[in-house]
């Protein structure tokens, strides 16, 4: 199975990146494709656990319940997993916040996407690399935007 894996450098901590990446509610204000969203179960830490989305796909509405995890490490991370959906057969992947040097963050998110309709792997990579720079993209929009914003009202 192929993956697909993008990293982009956002001007924000790793903190702040995985707090608005775990702010399931709040997707649809920030990330393009995300229609709604609804947290059907939460961990111990109040993290959605079960999260219910509906997203344009493919010149359609698409929806899809995703089962999350935290990891334990020094690095923030997220994975998730397909639980089930209408249009895909997996929709898996991760989220990790690497510290750099200069104080920024490295997000890498990795996506392994298959259709329940079979489509040619040139088409399905395509499709994949698309939802991976645009969600990435969107993401650092959003953090850099809270954490600019937040910053200018603390002073």
């Amino acid at each position: 199975m192929d993956k697909t894996v993008e990293t982009a450098i956002v001007a924000a901590s790793p903190g702040d990146c995985y707090n608005i990446a775990i702010d399931f509610e709040r997707y649809s204000e920030w990330a393009g494709d995300i229609k709604s969203v609804e947290v059907l179960e939460r961990d111990e830490l109040n993290r959605g656990k079960r999260v219910s989305f509906r997203a344009a796909a493919f010149g359609r509405s698409a929806a899809y319940t995703l089962i999350y995890s935290y990891g334990d490490s020094d690095l923030p991370t997220i994975t998730w997993s397909q639980e089930k959906a209408d249009l895909t057969s997996k929709l898996d992947g991760r989220y990790l916040f690497t510290p750099t040097k200069d104080g920024m963050t490295e997000v890498s998110y990795s996506l392994e996407v298959d259709l329940l309709v079979p489509i040619p792997g040139f088409v399905k990579r395509r499709a994949e690399a698309k939802i991976v720079h645009s969600a990435l993209k969107d993401l650092k929009t959003r953090v850099e935007a809270k954490t600019n914003h937040d910053g200018a009202n603390r002073h």
